[in-house]
């Protein structure tokens, strides 16, 4: 079953390596009494996942803020190590939590999985972005391609908050 608007997320811990190190953050405690955007890239460091989609977050970051949201948070399978290198690189550290399904639980427990073995990425999540008020998806944004970002695009969320 794929979560749908009016869902209530399921419960599921991810992996973050922040500047103190890793961490493990729950849903609870990431969306719990909190509004916060969630986007998810099929993985780090892929053309239009760093091209793309991650930067329209990060240069919205201030708007997307303003506009009455807690946090930002981007989710992909992807392991810790290989998030906390992106979000280095990307100069995301600190402003958004880079998240690591590593083991793709999450994904699945939404039914947003979707197989790249074709492009030789394995299993990954679909594209996508949401926001989520008190662990509840409000709106969700799912691309028909995963090699596009234009309905889970940063512009596209700022429309919707």
């Amino acid at each position: 079953m794929t979560i749908s608007v009016g869902d209530k997320l399921p419960a599921a811990t991810f992996k973050e390596k922040t500047a103190d190190g890793p961490v493990e953050i729950t849903t609870d405690q990431l969306f719990a009494g909190k509004r916060v955007v969630l986007f998810a890239v099929p993985g780090a460091f892929t053309p239009t996942c760093s091209l793309n989609h991650l930067p329209g977050y990060l240069e919205n970051r201030d708007a997307i803020l303003a506009r009455g949201i807690d946090d930002i948070a981007v989710v992909a399978v992807n392991d810790l190590h290989v998030m906390g290198a992106w979000a280095t690189s990307s100069g995301g550290q600190g402003k958004i939590h880079f998240l690591s399904d590593w083991n793709a639980a999450f994904t699945k427990a939404l039914g947003m999985e979707i197989d790249l073995s074709a492009g030789t990425l394995g299993l990954r999540s679909k594209r996508y972005s949401m926001l989520v008020e008190d662990g509840v998806v409000k709106t969700l944004n799912v691309e028909e391609s995963p090699g596009q970002a234009t309905v889970s695009a940063a512009a596209a969320m700022l429309e919707q908050i």
